[in-house]
């Protein structure tokens, strides 16, 4: 009886082994599905812009709780369509390079059939809940959505150099949509906060190409080291993060500290990349500059909703 009472205990646990693993697998790849990193770092710009917004028009956060739901499942919704549609027609492209290898539409632990539907609903279902904020608001998550993935994903990624620019456009829209929820976006600070993204996001995604340059040569895919070379990427990457240097000064309307401190983030991002450039290899720079422009990134933002919130 012993015996048979820890055969079935034994089978019991294996069972369970077995349902973690698979539940595992399916969260793991359902943030593979929607690159979950990338979307966080789209959701945060769409809260910052949102309690700026509040901020600037002397409203208490408390008095919109719902709308501040409601756009951030909603622009989670459309982002994370978008970032499924673009894994389901990139599947090809997935196969021919080892980061993305694993990626549930390439091992086929999802159906290209239902990644598509996945995809359509949670984009539907995102701008049904946008349009409960403000029609500005879901405006500019049509803009986003429409360039990230006709724009990019369908038109402009396998044949132009110029992707990384179109596609820098989605990213900096985000930040639109959380201040459009609340009132016009007719105002410094959310152009700013575009500007800051659009720029931000070149240097970030011509580091990614550096990191995966065999990946994507071995695709096909026309990224800038692909084509012009990695030293000319370097060259680009240190140009651009210049152009940040300026714009902490047309936000002064969110403190003195608050410019200081964006101006130290974008001093010190722009001193690795150019220290890099001269001192390092190719991917030990783009490994230096590509975890930089995440913390510059995320500091930047903390920081605004800090000013907002105090």
């Amino acid at each position: 009886m012993l015996g048979k009472s820890n055969s079935a205990s034994g089978i019991s646990a294996s069972g369970m082994q077995t349902e973690n693993s698979s539940v595992s697998t399916v969260i793991a790849d359902l943030k593979s599905l929607v690159k979950f990193v990338v979307l966080m770092l789209n959701v945060l710009p769409v809260l910052t812009g949102f309690l700026l917004a509040l901020h600037f028009t002397n409203q208490q956060l408390a008095d919109h709780l719902g709308t501040l739901v409601l756009v951030l499942v909603g622009s989670t919704l459309i982002m994370a369509g978008a970032l499924i549609l673009n894994n389901w027609y990139e599947v090809d492209l997935d196969k021919k390079m080892k980061r993305t290898a694993m990626r549930p539409t390439v091992t086929g632990n999802f159906s290209l059939k239902a990644v598509l539907n996945m995809g359509v609903i949670a984009s539907v279902i995102g701008f049904a809940i946008l349009l409960f904020t403000t029609v500005e608001a879901a405006i500019y998550a049509l803009i986003g959505w429409f360039v990230y993935v006709v724009l990019y994903t369908f038109w402009s990624k396998r044949r132009y150099t110029l992707n990384t620019i179109i596609g820098s456009v989605s990213g900096a829209v985000t930040p639109l949509i959380g201040w459009g929820a609340v009132t016009s976006t007719f105002h410094i600070v959310p152009i700013m906060l575009f500007a800051i993204l659009f720029i931000w996001q070149v240097p970030h995604t011509f580091s990614i190409a550096v990191r995966r340059f065999d990946d994507y040569k071995a695709a096909g895919i026309p990224m800038l080291p692909v084509v012009s070379g990695i030293e000319m990427t370097k060259r680009q990457s240190v140009i651009y993060i210049a152009c940040l240097l300026p714009l902490p000064f047309f936000l002064i309307s969110l403190g003195i500290q608050f410019v200081i401190f964006a101006t130290v983030l974008n001093l010190a991002w722009l001193g690795i990349a150019i220290i890099g450039w001269i001192k390092e290899d190719h991917f030990t720079w783009a490994n230096r500059v590509f975890k930089s422009s995440i913390t510059y990134l995320t500091l930047l933002f903390l920081a605004m909703i800090v000013v907002a919130l105090v």
